[in-house]
This record gives C-alpha cells, sequence and structure tokens, in this order.
C-alpha cells in the first residue's frame, strides 16, 4: 500500500466499483481484496471489507463501511482528457454504467463519486486568464459534459 492513500467510502460495493474503474481508465488496477475476519456491524465474515485500487494512478482504498456515510461533490476524480473521443468515452462509460450527469464536466458515478472529466484545452484557457479564460469559462457554464470543439471556439473569440 502506498504511503499516501485515498479512502473512498461504500456502502458494500467497493470491489465491483475498483473493477469498472480499472476497466475504464488507464493506469488503474484492482489489488488486494481484503475480507473481514470477523462479523461487523453492517457485514459478516468473509464479506469484502477494503479493496486496494488504483486509478489513473493514484492510489485508492474502497472500504465497505455501510450506509453511514454519502458522497458529495466536496470529493471529485478529476480526469484530464486530450481531446473530445477521450472526453466522451469516459463520460460515457460512468453515466452509461448507472451514473448521472450534472453540470460544467461534472458527473457521479452509479455509486454516487463525483468526477471531472476536464479536457485540458479548458484547464488551459482558464490558465491563460483575461479575456480568453472569461470567454472559455462562459462557455463552460452551459455545458453538461465539455464541448471541445466550442471551448476552442470560445478561445479564438
Amino acid at each position: 500500500m502506498a504511503k499516501n492513500t485515498i479512502c473512498v467510502w461504500y456502502d458494500k460495493d467497493a470491489e465491483e466499483a475498483a473493477r469498472f474503474y480499472a476497466q475504464t481508465f488507464p493506469d488503474s488496477a484492482v489489488g488486494a481484496v481484503i475480507r473481514a475476519p470477523g462479523d461487523y456491524p453492517s457485514g459478516k465474515e468473509g464479506d469484502v471489507l477494503v479493496v486496494e485500487f488504483t486509478v489513473a494512478g493514484v492510489a485508492c482504498i474502497g472500504l465497505n463501511g455501510g450506509t453511514a456515510f454519502t458522497h458529495n461533490e466536496a470529493f471529485s476524480f478529476q480526469i484530464a482528457t486530450d481531446d473530445q473521443e477521450e472526453t466522451d468515452r469516459y463520460w460515457n462509460a460512468i453515466v452509461g454504467n448507472g451514473g448521472k450527469e450534472s453540470d460544467c464536466g461534472w458527473c457521479k458515478d452509479k455509486w454516487g463519486i463525483s468526477w471531472q472529466i476536464t479536457p485540458r484545452v479548458l484547464t488551459e484557457a482558464m490558465a491563460i486568464g483575461g479575456a480568453e479564460a472569461k470567454r472559455a469559462f462562459d462557455a463552460m457554464m452551459t455545458m453538461r459534459k465539455i464541448d471541445v470543439a466550442a471551448i476552442e471556439a470560445a478561445r479564438r473569440g
């Protein structure tokens, strides 16, 4: 396990989520699956308790902790994309697998985890600042999934 690992809370589907992420994003994998050595408040001996996994190179563990806590947008994974094809692929994988669309390039997977599917053209425009950033920002504010061509057009004015 990495020295610094993100712990993501799930009701009972950490292994399913980890396997979905590993299939969807490059540089992702499922590691150890740790089972409960005894009964606990929301499960029994032998249930999957913790899953070690990597999402796009980031070390994570999924904890099957039950229903005590739920997810919100205060935590999200941000995936930088290089073009519309890559943006569409990740967005469609998340939303098409029981997830939900949100605004400005955000969506949620079926486990309630928020994702920002963010084309680099948008972050580059924002980093430039000034009028170009404002035009790109204003265009983004009208979108759900980011439209790369529309952001490029906004950057040009």
